[in-house]
């Protein structure tokens, strides 16, 4: 399945139907009068966060999307039926955006989580609704109202617990299939990932979702190699682990202010993440080496140089105080997120409307990729 982390699509709420022009004529009745029926409700185009999805490769098959109209009333005061409404399912961590790519209009970050993005038209009333004392016969009905359109941008950003940063063969595929079930593309040249991996790591019987991007390069934030484009996907992790080659001795302070230069220019909040520094491929160099190179860095970083951490993700040393270390931030996020799930519930009940469904109860209409 092709990866897909944003797509532009059309949406369209469903019109009200038409309010209804009758009269009663009924035989054996002496009076008559009006008795046309209101129109039903248009239906709305709700969006849903599920689990089950990982892509927006759908959308890129199908851009136009459109809630059912409202039907339009009829005599004997029967009123039309609501339209049903459309029900579009995004995976967690879709953010909808107005057309100029500036403005967030929802941001779906929980399974289940649901938003009313356009709503459907009124139904217009029937001459029913017209009859006073001085006008008794209204020959006049209301159209139903138009729906809501718009063009909208989504944009996944992958819910991940930690994410992996550094410049291209700094060894992040090599790790994260080192310490999780995936089976990223591996290979001795430049930019062998081209979209993001997830992988679910397990320490101390918790576990939590390594996310990998493809590699940063000078000049990242003005777009070149594969720009800044993915770094969305790791905005919502707890912590950074950043990949240091360090059979690249000479330059791996250089490499470390590439990165975190991009980092700043990109902005987002990753410059301010909690960082982890990891020299990689130790395997290849010898103590002496390393040492020297966990002093470049830490006076590059400002952390302490029992805190640079070297590892080989072939040979697998020093995996385990890597994910215990990732595993401690982890849970701080985790912490914090929990504390803001107070008011989720309302929020939802706010977004969807309260009864979302149609006039009549009829089962909503859905599409899902």
């Amino acid at each position: 399945m092709k990866f897909l982390d944003q797509a532009k699509i059309y949406i369209r709420s469903g019109n009200g139907g038409n309010g209804c022009v009758a009269f009663r004529r009924e035989k054996f009745i002496e009076y008559g009068g009006p008795d046309g029926g209101d129109g039903g409700r248009g239906g709305d185009v709700i969006f849903e966060a599920v689990a089950n999805l990982n892509t927006l490769i759908d959308f890129r098959y199908q851009q136009h999307f459109k809630a059912e109209r409202g039907h339009d009333g009829a005599g004997r005061d029967m009123h039309g039926r609501g339209g049903h409404d459309l029900v579009i399912k995004v995976p967690v961590g879709t953010q909808i955006l107005a057309d100029d790519q500036e403005e967030v209009l929802a941001d779906l970050m929980r399974p289940g989580q649901r938003v009313t993005l356009a709503k459907g038209g009124n139904g217009g009333w029937g001459n029913a609704r017209f009859k006073t004392s001085t006008n008794q016969a209204p020959r006049h009905a209301n159209p139903g109202q138009e729906g809501e359109e718009m063009w909208v941008w989504l944009r996944l950003k992958l819910i991940a617990d930690a994410g992996l940063v550094g410049l291209p063969n700094a060894g992040k595929s090599t790790f994260l299939g080192a310490v999780t079930r995936a089976r990223p593309k591996v290979a001795d040249y430049p930019f062998t990932t081209l979209h993001p991996n997830l992988g679910v790591a397990y320490v101390d019987n918790t576990e939590f979702v390594i996310a990998d991007i493809p590699g940063l390069i000078e000049g990242a934030s003005e777009g070149a190699g594969l720009g800044t484009r993915f770094l969305g996907h790791v905005e919502r992790c707890g912590v950074l682990l950043h990949l240091i080659d360090g059979t690249d001795y000479d330059h791996v302070a250089e490499h470390y202010r590439t990165i975190r230069h991009e980092l700043e220019e990109y902005g987002g909040g990753l410059a301010d993440k909690p960082e982890l520094i990891a020299i990689t491929k130790t395997d290849a160099l010898i103590p002496e080496i390393v040492d020297d190179l966990r002093e470049q860095l830490a006076a590059e970083s400002g952390q302490r140089k029992e805190d640079i951490l070297a590892i080989s993700s072939v040979a697998r040393q020093g995996l385990d105080s890597v994910l215990h270390r990732m595993l401690g931030y982890v849970m701080e996020a985790r912490a914090a997120r929990h504390a803001e799930d107070g008011g989720y519930a309302d929020e939802d009940e706010a977004a969807t409307g309260g009864d979302s469904g149609a006039d009549d109860g009829q089962e909503s209409g859905e599409w899902r990729p």
